[in-house]
């Protein structure tokens, strides 16, 4: 009798396991072949931020077995740089690759979804981003354009950028013609900047042939790569305008909903790995560029003090007349200034400590090693 009842079991179980073995497949190949295209706004020679686009869609293409495609197309190939936004919004591509600070002429509140002057870090732009409420504001606010939001990379902290003279004092800025993106170049225009908004591919040859004095980018490593050492030789810091930047991918809204689950859930994931590994490449590269930079006669200078403390008061400044004109400015403005005040309490007692003193105690040590010799 329990014999009967063992092979009866048996076979209904290897039955199952065939039913689900033929199962699988079948729903493998159900799944709909979607190919999609992607603007960037930043050139191939860029390979931690373009690269990071072209890492996206080949990550994609694995988890979903070569059913959903990308192919990114990088900046000026089927859209302006600085028109990535337009392009999803209207249909034109299904997605794209940009920064929102390209896009305050639309609405200055674009600015949170990238950096403010004076602003978070990188790790603060996460944790705003993720766990303090920020996406929910970015993407109220993008759905007015028909397009869903995903932060996808973050630069870090960055340099001031390349100039063709000195900053000595703030009077040292007037007239100053400079690529600046963002908010900043706004901030600087109350003290005399005349900022300019160029894409990354045509900075160098406005700087070479004097069409601007200064240009700023993100950092060694892709500063470097567009050669600006070789046109201006102040290399400025910090870049406060950018403490951190994060890049996004911006999907039409549409065409996000018409997606399967699963491969909604492939891009999502794909993002946010994208945005880890982009400051893990930008920190990794940094220091040996800044090296090879300055043994090609970069000049390093550090703001003065006075030129920064201007730049604060104007920057916020700057905050007050855009609440006051603008609501979705207002409205993100108040929560995200919170949150930068409560992070900026919890970095001082940690992690600003930690940092100072095993700083402090590396630039110590090479001159006690010395004294014994």
């Amino acid at each position: 009798m329990h014999q009967v009842k063992r092979r009866a079991f048996l076979k209904q179980a290897g039955a199952g396991l065939a039913a689900a073995s033929v199962a699988a497949p079948a729903t493998a190949q159900s799944r709909p072949q979607v190919r999609w295209r992607m603007a960037s706004s930043f050139p191939k020679s860029l390979d931690a931020l373009y690269g990071s686009a072209e890492h996206i869609a080949n990550r994609i293409s694995r988890l979903t077995d070569g059913k959903f495609e990308i192919r990114v197309f990088a900046a000026g190939e089927i859209v302006p740089p600085l028109q990535v936004l337009d392009a999803v919004q209207n249909g034109t591509v299904e997605c794209g690759q940009t920064a929102g600070y390209y896009y305050i002429g639309k609405n200055p509140a674009f600015a949170f979804d990238t950096t403010l002057p004076f602003g978070m870090n990188c790790r603060q732009q996460n944790a705003w981003m993720y766990s303090g409420g920020g996406l929910e504001l970015m993407r109220e606010l993008y759905r007015k354009h028909d397009i869903i939001n995903f932060p996808a990379g973050n630069t870090g902290a960055q340099m001031a950028g390349w100039y063709r003279k000195e900053i000595r004092s703030v009077a040292d800025l007037q007239g100053l013609k400079f690529r600046i993106g963002g908010l900043g170049g706004q901030v600087l225009a109350k003290l005399g900047v005349v900022p300019q908004q160029i894409s990354g591919a045509d900075i160098y040859p406005a700087l070479e042939k004097g069409t601007i004095d200064a240009a700023e980018w993100v950092g060694p490593y892709d500063d470097e790569k567009l050669g600006f050492h070789k046109v201006a030789k102040f290399y400025y810091y910090p870049g406060w305008w950018e403490g951190s930047a994060q890049g996004a991918i911006l999907v039409n809204l549409k065409h996000w909903t018409a997606l399967p689950r699963s491969y909604r859930e492939a891009l999502e994931v794909t993002c946010a790995e994208a945005n880890i590994r982009m400051t893990a490449r930008y920190d990794a590269s940094n220091t040996a560029a800044l090296r090879r930079v300055v043994a090609a006669g970069a000049q390093l200078r550090a703001f003065p003090r006075t030129v920064l403390e201007a730049c604060h008061k104007a920057a916020h400044e700057l905050y007050a007349e855009l609440a006051a004109r603008s609501p979705e400015f207002g409205k993100i403005y108040e929560p995200w200034r919170r949150f930068r005040d409560e992070q900026h309490l919890w970095f001082r007692v940690a992690e600003h400590t930690y940092d100072n003193f095993v700083y402090s105690m590396e630039r110590a040590a090479p001159a006690k090693g010395k004294g014994k010799g």
